[in-house]
């Protein structure tokens, strides 16, 4: 309180000195201002500098969200665009199992994602359309990648060709999430975890592709969150 006070009656001299126009005692106090802003920063240093790691902690946190909404709106867009056209694809989501062995036996592409790329590969007039493309974060390391066939299961159905097939096996063996769209029918899938969930609309994919960088109460990094990070 007292503090308060000493500030109000700084204040109320300073404007008197301006309106009394008394320059020599406006010149002082005006270096007395000058003198008590340098005194507070060296003062409250610390706390000044929790406070700006604060902020800048803020900042990145949004540049991370505006970075995953990017990419999670680019891809949903590129998959339901391939969807509309039936053109049939096949996805793979890198998490934390690697997928190096598949990827090296494929044509290497480690090129920064777009939607362009990723729907001219599955364009049926390049020779990259058959196989699988695998994203680890946000590039995409390889394509016409060749992936294992699901073993015999109860998700399988007569429905099914090879790529879902693929999907399912992929989701059977590894952590990955993958994501099939049917040629035949446009319908969209994704596997994860050794079950396939067909019909999947936008929304929903975008939900489910989200969980994979913000997994709930986990705490292992995901690979997925690696390009995030750095």
């Amino acid at each position: 309180m007292d503090s308060v006070f000493g500030f109000l009656a700084f204040l109320l001299i300073f404007l008197l000195a301006g309106w009394l126009h008394l320059p020599v005692l406006e010149k002082i106090m005006y270096h007395v201002v000058n003198v008590a802003v340098l005194a507070v920063l060296i003062i409250f240093q610390p706390e000044l500098r929790i406070a700006l790691s604060k902020l800048s902690l803020k900042g990145k946190q949004y540049r991370e969200i505006t970075a995953l909404d990017k990419f999670v709106d680019n891809l949903s867009s590129s998959v339901y665009r391939l969807s509309i056209k039936r053109i049939g694809a096949l996805i793979v989501l890198e998490n934390k199992d690697s997928l190096e062995e598949y990827a090296q036996k494929a044509v290497l592409l480690n090129a920064q994602f777009s939607s362009e790329l990723l729907e001219t590969i599955f364009d049926t007039s390049t020779p990259l359309h058959d196989g699988g493309v695998i994203i680890r974060g946000t590039s995409i390391v390889s394509a016409a990648t060749i992936l294992p066939l699901a073993d015999e299961s109860s998700q399988l159905t007569r429905s099914m060709g090879t790529r879902h097939r693929a999907g399912l096996g992929t989701s059977q063996l590894t952590d990955a999430l993958v994501i099939v769209v049917s040629e035949e029918s446009g319908n969209v899938s994704i596997a994860r975890e050794g079950i396939m969930t067909r019909g999947v609309k936008i929304d929903r994919f975008k939900g489910v592709v989200r969980s994979i960088f913000n997994p709930p109460q986990k705490k292992s990094h995901f690979r997925l969150l690696d390009w995030i990070k750095e």
